[in-house]
């Protein structure tokens, strides 16, 4: 039993999987903190407008205090969230994928290679008793 659940998790797939949710999930905040601290401070100094908002207007809002403000189909964000599953993906597979591939690769190659166990006793000798009569 312990043996098949061994071999359960070795499989390629549940590896796969579990580090990606995982390392994903860690990793997102990460990600979430460069585009927020590093891209869009950028983007603000490029553009020159502290509130960079890459938006189509689609009407106006007027809160409680009768103040308008446009509404905005906010494209930015979606550019922002786009790139951060751009970098997660990328680090994922260059960093998990990969080197578990690569790695269960060899394991393979090396179970292929293995060479051919010896023939039994019998075989042997029912081989040499043939040989000798076709002599």
């Amino acid at each position: 039993m312990l043996n098949e659940f061994k071999a359960f998790i070795l499989k390629g797939n549940v590896v796969d999987l579990s580090t990606g949710v995982i390392i994903g999930a860690a990793f997102g905040t990460i990600v979430t903190a460069f585009t927020k601290g590093i891209i869009t401070p950028l983007l603000q100094a490029i553009g020159g407008n502290p509130n960079v908002s890459l938006g189509i207007k689609i009407g106006e809002l007027v809160n409680e205090k009768g103040e308008v403000s446009p509404n905005l189909l906010d494209i930015g964000m979606v550019i922002n969230s786009v790139i951060g599953f751009l970098i997660t993906a990328a680090v994922i597979f260059f960093v998990i994928v990969k080197p578990v591939n690569t790695l269960m690769a060899k394991m393979k190659r090396a179970e292929d290679v293995a060479p051919p166990p010896p023939p039994a006793a019998d075989i042997v000798l029912l081989t040499e008793i043939r040989d000798l009569l076709k002599k």
